[in-house]
């Protein structure tokens, strides 16, 4: 949360000329629902659910670039289907940082917590070892304007390029 991936993302998708998807909003268009709506109602283990439902549908997909949500990565399934149908770039980033980033945002069920930080470094510490396990690219996001890290992604992509 607060790495910045539908911002970055969606930038990328503009300069390959490639569509764009973010799984949190195609989530809230096919439901009706925001985020934490969904989380108030089915918990977090029926949205991961729906994730999934949806990843399945994207990895079949191609020339898409796809935002995900931070908790992608928590389910064994999502981690083999990402791994599987593109090239998963880890947009990483100390939880100090993306709680500066995160703080005002009432739009993260996760953080509504008595402590945000604490929160984010737990989440960090699962979730790190998890994406750099996928991840093909980590981009460290704490430096850079957005133009600068979406044009390093892309030189990146180019050089990995088969």
């Amino acid at each position: 949360m607060g790495a910045g991936k539908t911002t970055i993302a969606r930038q990328l998708a503009k300069r390959l000329q490639r569509n764009f998807l973010d799984t949190d909003q195609e989530i809230e268009k096919r439901t009706g629902v925001r985020v934490p709506v969904i989380f108030e109602i089915e918990g977090e283990q029926g949205f991961r659910d729906r994730e999934t439902r949806l990843l399945r549908e994207l990895a079949e997909q191609s020339e898409l670039i796809v935002a995900t949500g931070g908790g992608i990565v928590a389910e064994a399934e999502n981690r083999t289907l990402l791994g599987g149908s593109g090239t998963v770039v880890y947009l990483s980033a100390a939880p100090s940082l993306l709680y500066e980033r995160t703080r005002r945002d009432s739009n993260r069920p996760l953080l509504n917590v008595a402590d945000p930080l604490a929160k984010l470094q737990e989440l960090h510490a699962v979730r790190d070892p998890l994406y750099r396990s996928v991840a093909h690219l980590v981009i460290p996001t704490q430096t850079g304007s957005v133009g600068n890290l979406v044009r390093r992604i892309e030189q990146e992509l180019e050089e990995c390029a088969p």
